[in-house]
């Protein structure tokens, strides 16, 4: 964990966020006294709601019955 004054967090900005992209932790201090924490900003992932899409959707009754050439050309009938 690094600590640095507030005037060399503003000078070292983007050296600092490199820091904390690299999973370190920065300390910005005001006359020693720690007063903020740079960290990594991660993001909350959104909870699925499972069957959004019931209802939403259909297969067609012949979906699955394929013309005898195409089942011929992939070896499921002779």
């Amino acid at each position: 964990m690094k600590q640095v004054n507030i005037h060399e967090a503003k000078t070292h900005l983007s050296a600092l966020l490199k820091l904390v992209e690299q999973g370190k932790e920065v300390i910005i201090a005001r006359k020693g006294k720690p007063i903020a924490k740079l960290t990594e900003f991660k993001q909350k992932k959104k909870k699925r709601k499972l069957g959004r899409l019931k209802g939403k959707g259909w297969i067609a009754d012949d979906f699955d019955i394929l013309p005898d050439e195409i089942a011929r050309a992939f070896g499921m009938i002779d």
